[in-house]
């Protein structure tokens, strides 16, 4: 199984790429935003509960976001692997990920960080935000994600560095390029 990590701040890419990967490789893709973003306009619970927490940039609890996650690997039959993306966004969850997978006999093979400035992930997301109508995409909102993001996913890094998963990707520059490095990382660890 080949299961992938993407990593990097709000707006550095991963949907974009996460859609490339799954084309190129043939594996499923999980966005955790995705899934809530259903979750909310379906009017769940669990979507109830989701939004309080996306309205005021906070991260939702492990438990609730590693259930959703396993719940959704689970549904995958006769995967050839998973690209998880938004997720884990805390060295706990991290954890978390890696004995829900161990339990299945499974490992993260790659966690690719797409490395973009923050001057242009601001730039970005303010597009998106004019562009898709995304409530989260506003300059207040986008300035918490990020501080969010520095203090409490940036050092994932290192902890992927530590397992030998960790994989640079310069997040600037042409979309083709930033995928031809992506696959050339991922086709050497498959």
């Amino acid at each position: 199984m080949l299961n992938i990590v993407i990593f990097g701040a709000p707006g550095s890419g991963k949907g974009t790429q996460s859609e490339r990967i799954v084309e190129k490789f043939g594996i499923n893709h999980i966005s955790t935003g995705d899934v809530l973003r259903a979750e909310i306009k379906n009017g769940t619970e669990l979507g109830k509960t989701a939004k309080g927490y996306i309205d005021q940039g906070q991260l939702l609890p492990d438990e609730l976001i590693i259930d959703i996650l396993a719940s959704t690997l689970d549904s995958f039959k006769d995967s050839k692997g998973v690209i998880f993306d938004g997720f884990p966004r805390t060295i706990a969850q991290a954890e978390a990920l890696k004995k829900m997978l161990s339990e299945r006999g499974q490992e993260v093979s790659i966690m690719l960080d797409l490395d973009v400035p923050e001057d242009e992930l601001m730039t970005r997301l303010i597009k998106r935000g004019q562009e898709s109508g995304r409530a989260d995409d506003n300059e207040e909102t986008i300035k918490k994600r990020l501080t969010v993001y520095h203090s409490q996913t940036a050092p994932l890094i290192d902890w992927y560095k530590k397992e030998g998963k960790y994989q640079h990707i310069n997040g600037l520059g042409n979309l083709e390029t930033i995928t031809q490095d992506i696959c050339k990382a991922v086709d050497a660890v498959k």
